[in-house]
């Protein structure tokens, strides 16, 4: 049986990119999306999430409007990176539905505690909707299947030195995620700069169609990668465009494409330089609250995204 998901998002190129895979890939029921104030602002996020959803013909999967800024600091975004609108080059047409009604924070508690051990919840922008609704109901740990989050390093970090942006964007929500009593599957820097699209991938994407040409290439080509963004696989150094969210999802329909080890991960709030630092240790020395990324299967990882683009481009109109 599908795994059904609930993908809690900032559209955002990669988050667009990780919407489609969810879509195509017949492992995974898409149930819903809730939508995050992080690389663009939340109406954006909002009408990206919807726009994208409409676009690959996943009309049917309601949208729900979550948090506009973070929880105690000012909102940042990542302009800069995905362009004024959020999705780069590509230009979609608005969804002719509008967002579904209510909170994404209700959204996420209620569909979860309906079905308890059912679903698993996937964060993919800043955790700010993630650490209200834990707040809120804080059983929502024990509730999830299993709780997965593009995010965070045991490294380097993308925005500055220390902080990748989904947990510097909010760092105090990240930290009471991390605090909530669940085991967090994080997907951070340490794989996600490794999917780099290079030229090779970008190749096989202009064969689906619609998909390729409206969606998939003029994003991608819009994609002003952060700092560290230059990666290759196991080692090598090939310039490219890393779909840092996508993994997320990957690791719902294939975790075995990543190798996880136990570690406590702390989110730094206080430091002047290092705001939003995900401190992971793997030592042993503390009861572990997450499973940390480390390796990926590159090749592996590319076979299946690209395989679950094609189921989506299969269902489309050509022309």
């Amino acid at each position: 049986m599908p795994t059904s998901i609930i993908l809690d998002c900032d559209p955002g190129i990669d988050d667009a990119l990780a919407i489609t895979f969810a879509h195509g890939h017949p492992g995974i029921d898409l149930l819903g999306v809730t939508t995050v104030a992080g690389n663009v602002a939340l109406d954006k996020t909002t009408a990206n999430a919807l726009a994208v959803c409409h676009f690959i013909g996943a009309a049917g999967t309601p949208v729900t409007a979550g948090c506009a800024a973070p929880l105690l600091r000012p909102a940042l975004d990542a302009r800069q990176v995905h362009g004024e609108s959020g999705l780069g080059g590509a230009v979609l047409p608005p969804a002719p539905a509008a967002a579904a009604p209510g909170h994404a924070v209700d959204y996420i508690i209620g569909t979860i505690a309906a079905a308890p051990g059912e679903i698993t919840l996937v964060a993919t922008g800043p955790l700010t909707n993630i650490a209200l609704a834990v707040r809120r109901e804080p059983r929502l740990a024990g509730w999830v299947r299993d709780f997965v989050i593009m995010g965070g390093s045991a490294g380097r970090g993308n925005v500055t030195p220390a902080a990748e942006f989904n947990i510097w964007a909010d760092p105090e929500a990240a930290a009471a995620v991390f605090g909530a009593g669940w085991t967090v599957t994080m997907l951070g820097l340490d794989v996600t700069l490794r999917t780099s699209a290079g030229p090779a991938v970008l190749r096989r994407m202009r064969e689906l169609g619609p998909l390729g040409d409206r969606l998939l290439l003029p994003a991608l080509e819009g994609y002003r990668p952060a700092r560290g963004a230059v990666s290759g696989p196991a080692g090598a150094s090939e310039p490219g465009l890393p779909v840092h969210d996508v993994c997320a999802v990957a690791w719902v329909a294939q975790p075995g494409l990543f190798r996880l080890v136990p570690a406590r991960v702390s989110v730094e709030t206080a430091g002047r330089l290092t705001a939003g630092m995900t401190v992971t240790d793997f030592a042993g020395g503390s009861p572990g609250n997450a499973r940390v990324a480390m390796d990926i299967d590159v090749g592996g990882f590319w076979e299946l995204t690209l395989g679950a683009y094609a189921e989506v481009a299969a269902s489309l109109p050509r022309g």
